[in-house]
């Protein structure tokens, strides 16, 4: 093994500072990849008054930490390309800013917005070869990988896993040593309608069809219900645990695919400790850059290509708001779009939107006759193929206005149909 002065670790997390200049860009990646141990230490500097106009950018942020609301904000502040549940409270305060993008285009938006930006990750520890693995990620942080300075945080809980994430001692500044659990996502539970939706999906998928699923409910319950299925494929930015029985069960095996065959692709994971554990070392799950991972042109080559993806409401013309709720920005646009161009080009290609008839134990109608004032349209239109209640299936690919208007209507909850009707004909869809 090469004998590069870096192959030691820095005795603290505090040597991330040396690498950080005043009105430097920092990049994290998203949700269990962030290096917990090195943004504290940064944080820690921005509470000294160490810290000049530093921009720390990041998708789905899963730590709480008191520079997202603002405590110095001439020091240290936040560029968000995903909201989550920490990050929305902050963005809705002014706090913390949100580029709308599509998450295949996030590294160049990053590139856009950046100047020698230093990237911080989570990493495995390195191997006999002096390669470190991103582990359970790759997202936008390993486009940067010979393009950008790099300082890790080895985590030896980090599953080592392959694709396009590796990076070798000698291409980093430094790194350190913190072993903690993972972020973890518990699966959640799953309800009657979530099976039902999923059986109308399922029923539509055929053998050796390639995947893209989302994190949820529903995506649980669809890859349970896949389960007698053969010879699928996966090429998805989210790996869950989902995941693990139907490649445990032998119904994934990706013979099919075109692109990587006989491997499972992804861009990130987050899951349980399950699946990280099924991760490490696994040779047939492969995590490459979401530039790859989400690009709609390399998708669209795919036969029989899936997208399965949930939004927060559709209209009547099948506009859907997956961003928003309100009118308030609830999350981003995510790999959504990026995925249902790729099933719309797709030969047998196909693209569902999924989501519950209905909202506030069912006082809420999710079908609209119109988006909410200040909803954002996340999915034109015209790229919507299928979306999926637990009432059916509306079929939007070629109709007519007044077909869709029809079918959507059809899949509402029997409660709201005569309101939606009502709207539709005094808009004159019917």
């Amino acid at each position: 093994m090469s004998h590069s002065p870096n192959m030691t670790p820095a005795a603290s997390p505090e040597a991330v500072l040396e690498h950080i200049r005043h009105h430097s860009d920092l990049v994290i990646p998203l949700a269990a990849g962030e290096p917990v141990a090195l943004m504290d230490a940064i944080e820690s500097a921005a509470q000294r008054g160490d810290l000049v106009g530093v921009t720390v950018h990041q998708m789905h942020a899963l730590h709480d930490r008191p520079y997202l609301h603002g405590a110095y904000p001439d020091r240290l502040r936040h560029v968000a390309y995903f909201l989550s549940h920490i990050t929305r409270p902050c963005y809705q305060a002014g706090t913390v800013d949100l580029v709308p993008n599509h998450f295949s285009e996030v590294y160049s938006h990053i590139r856009h917005r950046t100047n020698d930006p230093l990237v911080m990750a989570s990493a495995s520890p390195p191997d006999r070869h002096g390669y470190f693995s991103l582990g359970v990620n790759a997202d936008y942080t390993s486009s940067f990988i010979g393009r950008a300075r790099f300082f890790l945080e080895a985590n030896p809980r980090m599953p080592r896993t392959f694709g396009r994430n590796q990076i070798h001692v000698s291409q980093i500044e430094g790194w350190v040593v913190n072993e903690r659990e993972l972020d973890e996502a518990q699966p959640p539970e799953v309800d009657a309608d979530d099976h039902t939706i999923a059986g109308f999906i399922a029923d539509r998928i055929p053998d050796g069809a390639c995947l893209q699923t989302g994190i949820g409910a529903i995506p649980n319950a669809i890859m349970s219900a896949l389960s007698s299925h053969r010879d699928l494929g996966v090429h998805t930015e989210l790996l869950s645990d989902g995941l693990v029985d139907l490649m445990e069960k032998g119904v994934v095996n990706g013979v099919r695919k075109l692109h990587n065959r006989t491997k499972v692709v992804g861009t990130f994971a987050l899951g349980t400790r399950r699946l990280y554990d099924f991760l490490h070392e696994n040779t047939a799950v492969e995590l490459w850059s979401v530039r790859y991972v989400n690009d709609p042109r390399l998708l669209s080559r795919e036969r029989n290509f899936v997208s399965i993806n949930a939004t927060l409401s559709v209209d009547l013309l099948g506009q859907c708001a997956s961003e928003t709720l309100g009118g308030k920005y609830y999350s981003s646009s995510g790999g959504q779009v990026d995925f249902a161009r790729g099933a719309m080009y797709s030969e047998g290609g196909q693209g569902f939107i999924v989501l519950h008839s209905t909202a506030k134990h069912g006082n809420v109608s999710r079908i609209v006759p119109h988006l909410a004032p200040g909803d954002a349209v996340t999915l034109s239109k015209n790229t919507v193929d299928k979306v999926v209640t637990e009432w059916g299936v509306a079929e939007l690919r070629a109709k007519t206005i007044r077909e869709r208007a029809k079918a959507l209507i059809a899949v509402a909850h029997p409660d709201h149909r005569d309101h939606l009707t009502a709207a539709a004909t005094k808009a004159g869809y019917l």
